[in-house]
């Protein structure tokens, strides 16, 4: 089995979002505004926020989320440790299934930690 590319996986669904949002403007302008507003400070800081988010990812089986949300994550700061401890939970509510995503999680933590700023 070869092991994906989670920075081009990233850049992959980052393009397909661009031309969503051209194709339906009203629609995914409401999405970005939802996610802005739900992933900002609040009593939960950001990096709370997309760990929880990239938790949910995993157990509901979602590459592509999987990559923004470990981006997202290591961008509002959050450690490879929190990572990997956010994994473990996942795999808590989601049993196997999210066990295996929960290793395209790590593997996408490998790479991405590298590449984001």
């Amino acid at each position: 089995m070869s092991e994906q590319d989670y920075r081009a996986v990233y850049e992959h669904y980052r393009a397909g979002l661009r031309q969503l949002h051209r194709a339906l403007p009203e629609t995914m302008g409401a999405f970005a505004q939802l996610h802005r507003q739900a992933t900002r400070d609040g009593v939960l800081s950001a990096k709370t926020k997309e760990l929880i988010a990239l938790g949910i990812a995993i157990a509901a089986r979602c590459s592509g989320c999987i990559a923004f949300h470990v981006h997202d994550a290591l961008r509002a700061g959050a450690s490879a440790e929190e990572i990997t401890e956010t994994i473990g939970v996942a795999v808590l509510m989601g049993g196997g299934p999210a066990a295996m995503y929960g290793v395209e999680a790590l593997r996408a933590l490998e790479q991405l930690r590298t590449a984001t700023p």
